[in-house]
């Protein structure tokens, strides 16, 4: 299968250093000219003594193929923020567009919840694997050959949180109104949608503008309403929340319940859903009080459930969050994490890349990750006890 773009661009570029200096044999070689000329000496006519010179002997050099030691087959782990069967049609488009671009085949592989990944990449059955920034954290406590890779970008911004929604607007303080949080001078403030990082339910890009958001069939999404009200109006609800590892979901979330003096044992009536749509269909439903998840993961359901934005009203929000990661297992060659890493920035550029990402992220662009940002999950880990300081 044929590798193009960005594997042409690693073999030029080594092609460029073999000729600069000798290495061992490969498939494809360079000729250059010797730099000592050779010298004879002719027989005596009884003049002086003539010499010529004889051609520059040549030598051979040999470029490396810097996709040599590529496996032949790439398993991408993803977590499920939608149900498991959705997500591995949605993401089939990226796999077969990274399986193009370089030459290697890559087949997804769903696990049911973050722990079944961080498993699977520590026992070999998954290469990549897509994660939430705790989840991250926890593989490499666990694994610690695993590293990270991507990060994603949202409207900019490499920060996200999780939300608090209920479908019980009598704990709000206000009347609910369109709008969305975000922190302000260290506070959570309700801002017009806009002025956000995260895409709000309701709206949509068209052409590059910010609007309302309008189905194919022309139905309305209606926009996401938002009220004010304190943590402590969960107390004696029942809760969603995605899992135990979700950073979004359940870290952070149950991080503000601790710092609070709210115990979730005691307090609250509390479950794990495995995937964030679960979380706000629960409160659509009417299942749970209130859940947890991204934010806006209300998208995830407009399609089905229009009115999901006025019914499931944002309340609250957790500290701020370093967007979730594509992490790597332990020695997976560095030139084929580069490729993915472009070939992935370039499908993003694509109408079909941001479709997709928009259904299974909400990632708008990606920047190689850094270790070091995720040491506030870290801290947060270790305080409620679900890591090791």
């Amino acid at each position: 299968m044929r590798r193009r773009n960005l594997v042409l661009m690693l073999v030029a570029f080594t092609l460029v250093l073999a000729a600069c200096a000798s290495t061992g044999s490969d498939d494809s070689t360079t000729t250059t000219a010797a730099q000592a000329a050779a010298t004879t000496q002719a027989p005596d006519t009884g003049g002086d003594t003539a010499t010529t010179t004889a051609a520059p002997a040549a030598t051979t050099t040999t470029a490396p193929d810097p996709t040599a030691d590529w496996p032949e087959e790439i398993l991408f782990g993803f977590i499920p923020s939608e149900k498991q069967e959705k997500l591995a049609d949605t993401v089939q488009p990226y796999m077969d567009y990274l399986t193009e671009e370089l030459g290697i085949t890559f087949e997804d592989v769903i696990t049911a919840d973050y722990n079944g990944l961080v498993v699977a990449m520590g026992a070999g059955n998954a290469d990549l694997g897509a994660f939430g920034p705790f989840g991250y954290i926890q593989a490499q406590e666990q694994y610690p050959g695993i590293t990270v890779l991507i990060q994603s970008i949202r409207f900019g911004s490499d920060l996200y949180h999780g939300q608090w929604f209920t479908n019980d607007a009598s704990i709000c303080e206000d009347e609910p109104v369109v709008g969305a949080y975000e922190w302000v001078d260290g506070v959570p403030t309700i801002l017009d949608p806009t002025d956000v990082s995260a895409l709000q339910v309701g709206w949509a890009y068209n052409d590059g503008v910010l609007g309302p958001e309008t189905l194919d069939d022309g139905t309305e999404v209606t926009q996401g309403l938002v009220c004010t009200a304190p943590l402590e109006a969960v107390v004696g609800k029942s809760i969603a929340f995605t899992s135990a590892t979700s950073t979004s979901g359940g870290v952070f979330p149950q991080l503000q319940l601790f710092n609070l003096g709210i115990d979730i044992e005691e307090d609250l009536e509390y479950s794990y859903l495995t995937s964030h749509d679960a979380t706000v269909a629960a409160v659509y439903n009417g299942d749970f009080d209130i859940g947890l998840s991204f934010d806006d993961a209300r998208r995830t359901l407009r399609k089905e459930k229009t009115d999901v934005g006025e019914k499931v009203i944002v309340f609250n929000i957790t500290d701020d969050i370093p967007n979730d990661v594509v992490a790597v297992r332990e020695g997976l060659p560095e030139s084929l994490q580069l490729a993915i890493f472009e070939a992935t920035k370039a499908y993003l550029d694509t109408e079909e890349g941001e479709a997709v990402f928009d259904e299974i992220y909400g990632w708008t662009d990606i920047r190689l990750a850094r270790d070091e940002d995720f040491d506030v999950v870290r801290e947060a880990a270790v305080k409620l006890g679900v890591a090791e300081e």
